[in-house]
C-alpha cells in the first residue's frame, strides 16, 4: 500500500489536469467559433476609424453586439456619450474586461504591406484599438457562455472606454466610482509580441497652451504687432533647454497646432500641445510647474498673453505580480499565432520596411519571457489599476518589429494577422476570468498585494483635476 498510494495520487492529479485541459480546450474552441464575428467587428471599426470621444458608430456596434447576447447596457456613463458598461450575471465576484475603440488622427494606411494611404481618410487604427474592442467583446461573450453553462455565480462586465489616445476616458470613469465594486479588471493591447510581462507605464499630463497677441501688417506696421507665434516659439525654446535638466526617465513632447496663416500677417493666436511623462505622478507635477513658468516667461518676453487647458492626465500602471503570473500561465496555454502562406508574404513585405527590427519573423508564435519592467508609454488603464487590482497582456497582432502608431501597425490591424492576435487575447482573457471566478484564494492574494502596493493611507488623485471630459479635443 505504501507503494500504491503515491501512484494513486499521481493518477488523481493526472486525471484532474486532463479534465482541466479538456475544460480549457472547450473554452478556447468557443472563442474560435466566434472568429468570423470578431474579425467582422474589428474590420468595421478599422474602416470607421473614429477618433476620441467621436466613436459613435464604433461604440454603438459593440453595445448592440453585447445587447443581442443578453447583456444589460448602461450607455453614456461618466458624462461621455460613447462610454458604456455592459453587464451579465449577478452577484460576486465582479470581473471587468476593458475595451477601447478610438483611432489616431493624422495617420492613414490601407491594409497593405506597402505604404498605401487611403484617399480622404484622416485617421487610422495605428494602435490597434479596433482589435482591442473586438477581442474584448469576444472574451466577454465567451465568459458569459461559461457562466451560463456552469451556473457559476458572478458578474461579467465589459467597460467600453473611449478616447484612450490623449483623452483619458477611463479616468473619468474611475473618478465617477464606476469600478468601486469590481473585484478584478482585465485588459489587453495590440502589439508585435505575445507577453504578459508585468510592465509599468509612465504617468503623464497634457495641455494646449494658447498664446494671444496683436495682429498687424508684418512689413507695413511691424511695431504694432505682437506675435503669438513668437510666444509659442520662445516657449518651445525654453522647454527644449529644460530637457537637459529633467530626470532621465522623463519625456516631454509637443506639436504646434496653430501658428498663423500668412507670413505677412502677425499672428494674434498660436497654440502648442504638450505632453509631460515621468514614472512618478509627483515627477510629472514638478516638471509641469516648470513648464507653466516657461509659458508665463515666454508671454512676458514677447508681449503676449497665455492660458492653457489641461486635456488629459494618467497615473502609471500599478503592477500586480500575483495576477500577472496567472495571466502569463494562461497566455502560455493559449500560445501565439501561426501565419498562413498569404500572411507570411504580407509579413515579409512589411518586415522589409523596418530599419532595425528588434524581433525576428516567427516570434509571433512564441510567448516572451515573464519579467517586471518599466514601460515608457502611458495609458489611462493606470488609473483603473489604482482603483481595482488590474492585469493585462499584449498579443502579436502586428508583424514582429512593428512600432505602435505606425502605418505598419495600421495595416496589420485591418487584416487577418490582427484578427488572429485579437483571438489570442480573447482566449487568454477568458481563461483568466474563469480562473478568477473559481479561485477565491487567488482573488484574495491579488487584493492583498494591491492594497499593500497602494499603501495604507492611499487617496486617489486624478492628474487631470476636476475638469469635465474634453469631448471636443479632437475637433
Amino acid at each position: 500500500m505504501r507503494l500504491l498510494a503515491p501512484s494513486l495520487a499521481a493518477l488523481a492529479l493526472t486525471a484532474c489536469a486532463h479534465a482541466q485541459s479538456k475544460s480549457d480546450q472547450a473554452v478556447i474552441d468557443s472563442v474560435d467559433a466566434r472568429y468570423d464575428q470578431t474579425a467582422a467587428i474589428a474590420k468595421q471599426i478599422w474602416d470607421w476609424a473614429e477618433v476620441g470621444y467621436q466613436e459613435e458608430k464604433s461604440s454603438g456596434l459593440l453595445q448592440s453586439t453585447l445587447k443581442d447576447a443578453g447583456f444589460t447596457i448602461e450607455a453614456g456613463v461618466a458624462g461621455i456619450p460613447t462610454a458604456f458598461i455592459a453587464s451579465y450575471g449577478s452577484g460576486e465576484p465582479v470581473i471587468a474586461v476593458l475595451a477601447e475603440f478610438d483611432a489616431l488622427p493624422g495617420i492613414n494606411q490601407d491594409a497593405s504591406p506597402d505604404r498605401s494611404p487611403i484617399e480622404g481618410k484622416t485617421a487610422g487604427h495605428a494602435c490597434g484599438h479596433n482589435l482591442f474592442g473586438a477581442g474584448s467583446v469576444g472574451a466577454a461573450l465567451a465568459i458569459r457562455d461559461w457562466l451560463e453553462k456552469t451556473g457559476t455565480p458572478g458578474t461579467i462586465r465589459l467597460y467600453g472606454t473611449p478616447a484612450e489616445e490623449g483623452g483619458s476616458g477611463k479616468v473619468y470613469m474611475v473618478r465617477e466610482g464606476l469600478f468601486d465594486d469590481v473585484d478584478i479588471a482585465l485588459h489587453w493591447h495590440a502589439d508585435d509580441e505575445n507577453s504578459a510581462a508585468a510592465s509599468t507605464s509612465l504617468a503623464n499630463r497634457s495641455a494646449k497652451f494658447r498664446f494671444h497677441g496683436v495682429s498687424a501688417h508684418a512689413a507695413g506696421a511691424p511695431e504694432r504687432g505682437r506675435s503669438a507665434l513668437d510666444g509659442v516659439e520662445s516657449f518651445d525654446y525654453m522647454v527644449n533647454m529644460m530637457r537637459e535638466h529633467v530626470p532621465q526617465d522623463a519625456r516631454i513632447h509637443y506639436v504646434i497646432t496653430s501658428g498663423g496663416i500668412a507670413p505677412n500677417v502677425v499672428p494674434d493666436f498660436a497654440e502648442v500641445f504638450y505632453y509631460v511623462r515621468h514614472p512618478d505622478p509627483e515627477g510629472v507635477k514638478e516638471i509641469w510647474a516648470r513648464l507653466e513658468d516657461a509659458a508665463r516667461g515666454a508671454a512676458l518676453g514677447t508681449g503676449t498673453t497665455v492660458d492653457w487647458e489641461i486635456i488629459h492626465g494618467n497615473n502609471p500602471l500599478l503592477v500586480n505580480e500575483t495576477l500577472a503570473k496567472m495571466m502569463d500561465s494562461k497566455l502560455r496555454e493559449v500560445g501565439g499565432i501561426t501565419y498562413t502562406p498569404e500572411e507570411e508574404a504580407f509579413a515579409e513585405e512589411i518586415y522589409k520596411s523596418f530599419s532595425k527590427p528588434d524581433l525576428p519573423l516567427g516570434s509571433e508564435s512564441e510567448v516572451q519571457p515573464f519579467e517586471v519592467s518599466l514601460g515608457y508609454g502611458s495609458t489611462d488603464v493606470g488609473d483603473v489599476s489604482y482603483a481595482v487590482p488590474t492585469v493585462g497582456l499584449r498579443t502579436a497582432t502586428w508583424v514582429p518589429g512593428t512600432s505602435a502608431h505606425s502605418w505598419q501597425a495600421t495595416a496589420a490591424s485591418g487584416m487577418s494577422i490582427g484578427y488572429k492576435g485579437a483571438q489570442v487575447a480573447a482566449k487568454t482573457l477568458t481563461l483568466a476570468a474563469i480562473e478568477l471566478y473559481k479561485d477565491p484564494k487567488l482573488r484574495k492574494a491579488a487584493r492583498e498585494e494591491f492594497e499593500a502596493a497602494r499603501g495604507k493611507d492611499y487617496e486617489y488623485t486624478s492628474l487631470l483635476g476636476d475638469r469635465e471630459p474634453p469631448l471636443d479635443y479632437r475637433e
